[in-house]
């Protein structure tokens, strides 16, 4: 631990700094979408909209390195593909007959292959398990004021919009009853979710987007009563998750995003384990 903490200051190796920077930053969007989406129960949509987001990184790697359009980074395809797939499923789940689950397996397919089809057809190499399984120590300066502006954003219209999207996770009918518009509501709460994807593929990947988005939530949950109070502590233990992952990922070498994941898991079985003994007692 105390090699990590040597390193966040040292000068020389800026992207330990970075990579804690973005953590941080980002475990406050985590902690309160976090909340709505397993509140709400909504995590396998999550799942569908990370995976979508591969779709759109390949688009702006092949727009970038292919056709020429330099300022086309792969977050901002990111960021497209997230959303058009949050207002997809929305608008399926809200007004179409087909199956809702239907239509979240097949764009869950349709973006995984679209990514590694457009990644297959740009030049030079490219890993794509980069972005499977994320590297926040690729982190840039760039990034964090990127993923500072989402950051401000998600947290701005999540506490705006507090009371409403609360009527909406706990009980949709009711709140139409009220004159609350759900499914605009519902549709704002997919995007929310959709942008905060896009910050945890940076951290953690594509593949493990869903265990830190639910997790940190999932056991703020044993320790809260109200939802803010979760919000809240599902942020702090993000943040705890994130720091203490990298701190042993640099110590013993590891790659980062799967160290976090495990740390997180870990705590949360024993957070279970723990509340299943006390009940018992």
């Amino acid at each position: 631990m105390t090699e990590f903490i040597a390193a966040l200051f040292d000068p020389n190796i800026p992207f330990i700094r970075y990579a804690f920077i973005a953590g941080m930053l980002a475990s406050v969007a985590f902690g309160i979408i976090g909340t709505y989406v397993v509140t709400r129960r909504i995590s396998y949509i999550a799942g569908a909209i990370s995976h979508c987001v591969l779709g759109g990184i390949g688009l702006g790697l092949y727009l970038q390195l292919k056709v020429g359009i330099s300022w086309c980074d792969p977050m901002y395809g990111a960021l497209a593909a997230a959303l058009a797939a949050a207002v997809i499923i929305g608008l399926v789940s809200m007004y179409a007959r087909q199956r809702e689950d239907t239509v979240i397996g097949a764009l869950w397919a349709i973006g995984m292959a679209l990514g590694l089809l457009f990644i297959a057809k740009t030049p030079g190499y490219i890993d794509p398990m980069s972005y499977l399984f994320g590297n926040i120590l690729l982190i840039s300066k760039g990034d964090l004021w990127l993923i500072a502006c989402l950051d401000i954003l998600i947290v701005g219209i999540s506490i705006f919009f507090y009371n409403k999207l609360v009527a909406v996770c706990f009980d949709e009918e009711f709140a139409r009853m009220r004159g609350i518009r759900a499914g605009a509501y519902y549709l704002l709460l997919l995007c929310l979710t959709a942008l905060t994807v896009v910050l945890v593929v940076r951290v953690v990947g594509i593949v493990m987007v869903i265990a830190l988005l639910t997790l940190p939530a999932a056991v703020a949950g044993h320790f809260s009563q109200r939802l803010w109070h979760m919000m809240a502590l599902a942020a702090l233990f993000c943040m705890f998750f994130i720091g203490t992952g990298l701190a042993y990922s640099y110590s013993y070498d590891l790659p980062s995003g799967p160290v976090i994941i495990v740390f997180a898991g870990a705590v949360y079985l024993a957070v279970i384990l723990g509340n299943s003994l006390f009940k018992r007692l």
